[in-house]
């Protein structure tokens, strides 16, 4: 399977952004991606003062764009993640669509990032964003694939959960910052790819200085080994990743975690 990470520079301009989501999904397709991913909060700014206004209903523009991006260069997409409405409250949502431009999965990040590290970043979602409440897995014709935003990766049992669904690819939009990228982001992505034995995929946007937050950059492809299969940079990028699923299966059956699991009888 061949996964396109999708490392955009994101603006204030949301037409700017969508239309270099188009372009950089059609990089990816023509060297061959089977499924492209796009960042967290890909089509505005990372920042509390533009979630409302940037802020789409389902269906919406953006939706709309995302669904004609998979369809127009038949990939599985998933549409990293943008300010949703939805009864008068915000979330911080992510669809999936399939090669025809379906949505087949839909997740809303379940833990919001409220964070006030000394001598480092201060930033509180839920002073925006109301929390979704589930987790789930979508089929495609590779297997089972689970989703999250960002710090939903922190919780390790949501990743159990969801190689418990079936799954043995996860995806993960992202925008890890300055402080917790260097510290916590590889080492997060090796540890959910190792813990469950399944590839994990972590996409974020490039770093932009001229923005009040500085993501980390540094998309990411782990292996069910726990080793990093590869991983970019800071700047702007597009890069198609091939990976091997049927390592899963092997590794599984020559490591078996996922299926010695005992429940505490205590």
């Amino acid at each position: 399977m061949k996964i396109g990470l999708v490392q955009l520079m994101v603006t204030d301009d949301k037409e700017k952004n969508l239309r270099k989501a188009e372009k950089f999904v059609r990089i990816a397709a023509e060297d061959g991606a089977d499924m492209v991913v796009l960042p967290e909060i890909f089509n505005c700014p990372y920042d509390n003062a533009y979630f409302r206004d940037f802020a789409e209903e389902k269906f919406g523009e953006t939706w709309q764009r995302l669904s004609r991006m998979a369809s127009d260069n038949k990939v599985y997409l998933v549409g990293g993640s943008i300010p949703v409405l939805n009864c008068g409250k915000l979330f911080n949502t992510g669809y999936v669509f399939n090669r025809q431009g379906d949505e087949i999965h839909e997740h809303s990040k379940v833990h919001l990032f409220d964070v006030n590290i000394e001598g480092g970043v201060r930033f509180m979602e839920s002073e925006t964003f109301s929390p979704g409440t589930t987790f789930g897995v979508f089929d495609t014709e590779f297997g089972k694939i689970g989703m999250g935003i960002c710090f939903d990766i922190r919780f390790s049992e949501e990743w159990l959960k969801m190689e418990e669904m079936g799954a043995i690819m996860c995806v993960v939009p992202a925008a890890f910052n300055m402080t917790t990228g260097p510290a916590h982001w590889e080492l997060t992505f090796r540890g959910r790819a190792l813990d469950n034995e399944m590839f994990m995929v972590g996409v974020g946007p490039a770093r932009n200085m001229d923005m009040s937050y500085h993501a980390y950059g540094h998309s990411i492809i782990t292996s069910p080994w726990g080793e990093v299969v590869d991983q970019l940079g800071f700047d702007e990028e597009v890069k198609v990743v091939d990976i091997d699923l049927s390592l899963v299966k092997k590794i599984r059956d020559q490591l078996p975690i996922v299926n010695k699991r005992r429940e505490n009888e205590g």
